[in-house]
């Protein structure tokens, strides 16, 4: 064990098993020319666990003692890349459906509820609030709430402390910088204000595990993530974030992502990887029970 793993070479058979795992865990599809990445991306796993070889790791893992494991796995085995804005058209679209509405639901006292589903760093939801707060300043003093969930606990915490390289906020412009952040005391960061933190809740969600909210969603934001999911999986999810949407809601894909005939499944494309939803009726995937939908 004195490498560590750090010369421990991924073979078919504990590849298999590893891949099977993420798929099961997470719906997570490796294609077999992915085992180079998997052995690289998980060499300090072994390292970690002061494991020599991938078979053991693979026999761990799998097994009723390497639940909590698990997640470092698949926490490994994701990309989590992301900026403030990232296809900004998503959220220009977002407040030019939301305008004519946020003004009588905020004197109304109505919840305005959004969803950023794989929320990554945390860029996402805090550039949606951003946006949303330019647009209608009020909306910080009514019942305004974006969820930010990630299968990752790492990321989740990281995007809970709102603190961003130069770099990572090179996406901003000038006026969310001035209105929306504060230098960091700490580091020569950037930090998001506490007025934008304020309309986030971040939580720790796997998207194939029951979604524990209740009410429905103005706009769901699930980008960059279903392009790891085989079709089986997709199709499993696409009823569910139907069901998460209020009448007309609006859902955002990422760029290289579809839903194939969407209008079988209850949705109407109304820009590039954008759909609202305009079906009434409900769609449930076989063998799940109960209502699972937004925000409460």
């Amino acid at each position: 064990m004195i490498n560590g793993g750090a010369q421990a070479i991924l073979h078919k058979r504990e590849f298999d098993a590893l891949a099977a795992l993420a798929y099961r865990e997470s719906g997570l599809k490796l294609a077999p020319e992915k085992m180079l990445m998997v052995q690289s991306r998980l060499r300090h796993r072994l390292r970690a666990l002061t494991l020599s070889d991938f078979e053991t790791y693979a026999e761990f893992v799998c097994s009723s003692d390497g639940f909590s494991e698990r997640r470092y796995l698949i926490s490994a085995l994701t990309t989590n890349v992301s900026h403030f804005f990232r296809e900004r058209h998503h959220f220009d679209l977002l407040q030019q459906a939301l305008q004519p509405v946020l003004q009588d639901r905020v004197r109304s006292g109505q919840r305005i509820r959004i969803w950023s589903a794989g929320c990554s760093n945390g860029q996402e939801p805090y550039s949606i609030a951003m946006h949303l707060l330019r647009a209608e300043p009020d909306l910080a003093g009514v019942d305004f709430r974006i969820l930010a969930t990630d299968i990752d606990p790492r990321v989740v915490a990281y995007a809970q402390r709102g603190v961003y390289t130069a770099q990572q906020a090179s996406s901003l412009r000038e006026a969310h910088i001035d209105e929306f952040t504060q230098p960091d005391q700490d580091s020569n960061c950037v930090a998001i204000s506490e007025q934008v933190k304020a309309c986030v809740t971040f939580r720790e969600l796997n998207l194939l595990s029951e979604w524990p909210m209740r009410s429905q969603f103005d706009a769901i934001f699930c980008r960059n993530v279903v392009i790891y999911f085989d079709s089986s999986t997709q199709n499993r999810l696409w009823p569910r974030f139907h069901n998460a949407l209020k009448e007309d809601g609006m859902f955002f894909l990422g760029h290289s992502e579809r839903i194939a005939e969407p209008a079988s499944r209850g949705f109407r494309s109304i820009g590039p990887t954008a759909y609202t939803k305009v079906s009434k009726q409900t769609y449930m995937p076989a063998g799940e029970k109960g209502d699972i939908h937004g925000t409460s």
